[in-house]
């Protein structure tokens, strides 16, 4: 049967095949020229015709271009990845998602935590923002992240941690868009499914560092996957990339555990390639290939060890993420609910997903079965997963769909006006595919850096028209009243809900520190459970903040706690507004 394929002839003369019709990777065969001038004497942009393997001939299907691009083209248009990294840059730090990444007051305390590493030259061990677990062992595992964000809310303010993020995340999407193309992917498909994986991953569109394990997850699945599907051993440095990159991981953010789950994930399926009897050439590359992912596994195990607290952060992740009653309580933990805009994202992602592997034309490697496998069960089991669990589906199933239509836009069981419709849309990806693979200048992306950093240097602005205006929202947060609490210069612990803890830390440390904050692997099941006995007014909530020493208490205005504390004898009401109300209590009854 014909193969549908792109060809491309360059200026000197030789041509390459781009495999459309096979699944994940994008065979390059380079041809002499001539072959094609004998049947084709001025062969056009766009001209299309198809190889049939058996005869070798050129026949109708094929798609042949003319000569390149020039330099300073492809040096200076912007390619669609271009596009898609500025728009997504410039439209989270400039528009309303610049507040929106700071809905999460969790950054507060990696600023500050970031500060304290940068003026005393020493990583942070014990907790030092919380009245009720000061001294205690704190694993800042994230502490690389805390010094990077640091040092830019120092430079530029949080018009620069705003900016870091956004363009951490269009990065990401970007690498995606680039990833997917460079697996045999064609363009129009991979923006429908990027689409809906950013529309799933704006849930946790927050500037916190799990947004750098978004980047790391895609960079490391593009070398498992390009190591484990090579057609011959893999050259021994590259394995150096992977403990390099896992050093940064394993001190930026606790998601650097995918780095091993992914290569397991590989590496079981080459076993199962193993175990189903393959030829005696193949058992031989499979082998290699075991070995190969073993040594990423180990030699990325030994990297991961060279971080503040070394193989106890593993013991104090393994507690963490084990414990159930953290994890039924954490809502981010919980599974997501798909009313939502962004879990219908994934819905549609899951369901695209099935449609894809049920009418693929080629057989699906095990390997990526199981990453399938994997990633639609973590963004079900838990709604922190989805931005990932989105990429991954993404990455696998873009290439697997790509080679459905080519392939249908051939398919006699199909209807003509289908088969026309496929074809169309095979030839215009085809196009698409082959303008963006030629634009590799990036010199658009460079300037809407130097743009970016630029307008948060001046404040924001760009002459007079204010462009930037990064800061936590008062809807959100207790903004008034820790004026308030500066103004009077309290200096007592303040209770507050522990997603206020943050924001608390970053505007009163060192003035006033907080009984609870969001970092809950450090406060535990048992102080957790007091807490909530706090906030949901259990029994003998009162007891709880007298044992816990608290005088001052900040809880939102229509809370269950704002209402009680209000008309109880032992309070009083210093401050009110629609987001928050402050109370102190009365020594003289509580004495009483």
């Amino acid at each position: 049967m014909p193969l549908s394929y792109r060809f491309h002839i360059s200026a000197n003369g030789v041509g390459n095949f781009f495999g459309s019709g096979f699944p994940f990777h994008s065979p390059q065969t380079r041809i002499n020229r001539a072959l094609f001038l004998d049947q084709i004497p001025s062969p056009d942009w766009g001209q299309r015709i198809v190889l049939d393997p058996k005869a070798n001939q050129p026949q109708k299907g094929f798609e042949i271009s003319g000569e390149e691009p020039s330099g300073w083209f492809r040096f200076a248009m912007p390619s669609v990845a271009d596009l898609l990294f500025i728009a997504i840059l410039f439209s989270l730090s400039c528009g309303p998602f610049g507040v929106k990444l700071l809905n999460d007051a969790g950054i507060g305390w990696h600023i500050r935590n970031g500060e304290q590493i940068l003026e005393t030259h020493a990583i942070t061990r014990t907790d030092l923002f919380s009245s009720t677990m000061g001294g205690h062992t704190w694993y800042a595992w994230e502490w690389l992240y805390d010094v990077i964000i640091a040092a830019i809310h120092h430079w530029i303010g949080l018009n620069g941690v705003v900016l870091f993020t956004a363009v951490v995340i269009a990065a990401t999407f970007s690498v995606t868009l680039r990833v997917g193309l460079k697996r045999g992917a064609a363009l129009p498909i991979m923006m429908v499914l990027l689409a809906l994986s950013i529309g799933a991953a704006s849930i946790h569109f927050l500037a916190r560092p799990h947004v750098l394990s978004w980047l790391f997850t895609v960079i490391w699945f593009h070398l498992v996957d390009s190591d484990a599907n090579a057609s011959s051993p893999r050259a021994f440095h590259r394995l150096f990339w992977y403990p390099l990159l896992m050093l940064c991981w394993a001190n930026l953010h606790g998601g650097f555990l995918l780095g091993f789950v992914l290569p397991g994930l590989y590496l079981a399926g080459e076993l199962i390639n193993l175990l189903t009897g393959p030829r005696e050439q193949d058992r031989r590359l499979i082998l290699d290939k075991l070995n190969h992912l073993g040594a990423v596994i180990c030699l990325s195990f030994l990297a991961s060890l060279i971080n503040p607290y070394g193989y106890r952060l593993y013991s104090h992740i393994y507690e963490y993420l084990t414990n159930r009653f953290l994890m039924d309580h954490i809502d981010e933990f919980l599974s997501p609910n798909f009313h939502g805009g962004a879990q219908q994202c994934f819905a549609a992602i899951l369901l695209i997903t099935l449609v894809v592997l049920a009418t693929a034309r080629e057989k699906v490697t095990p390997a990526r079965l199981l990453v399938v496998v994997f990633a639609a069960y973590s963004g079900i089991y838990s709604s922190r997963d989805l931005p990932v669990s989105s990429i991954l589906l993404t990455l696998v199933i873009a290439p697997i769909l790509t080679a459905t239509i080519a392939s249908a836009a051939h398919n006699q069981k199909i209807a003509a006006r289908l088969r026309k419709l496929f074809s169309s849309i095979s030839s215009f990806s085809n196009r698409m595919d082959l303008m963006e693979s030629s634009l590799r200048g990036h010199l658009w992306t460079v300037l809407a850096l130097i743009l970016g950093v630029s307008i948060c240097i001046h404040g924001g602005k760009i002459g007079n028209q204010q462009w930037m205006n990064s800061r936590f929202s008062p809807k959100r947060f207790p903004v008034e009243a820790t004026n308030i609490i500066l103004s009077r210069r309290i200096h007592d612990p303040i209770f507050c809900p522990d997603y206020w803890g943050g924001y608390l830390i970053y505007r009163l440390y060192p003035q006033s520190k907080v009984v609870i904050d969001d970092r809950h692997d450090l406060y535990g099941e048992k102080f957790l459970k007091e807490y909530l006995q706090i906030i949901h007014v259990g029994p003998d909530w009162s007891d709880v903040l007298d044992r816990k020493r608290v005088n001052w208490v900040l809880a939102p205005s229509q809370s269950s706690l704002a209402n009680i504390l209000k008309v109880s004898p032992e309070w009083k009401m210093d401050y009110e507004d629609a987001t928050a109300r402050l109370f102190e209590r009365v020594f003289e009854r509580a004495q009483k």
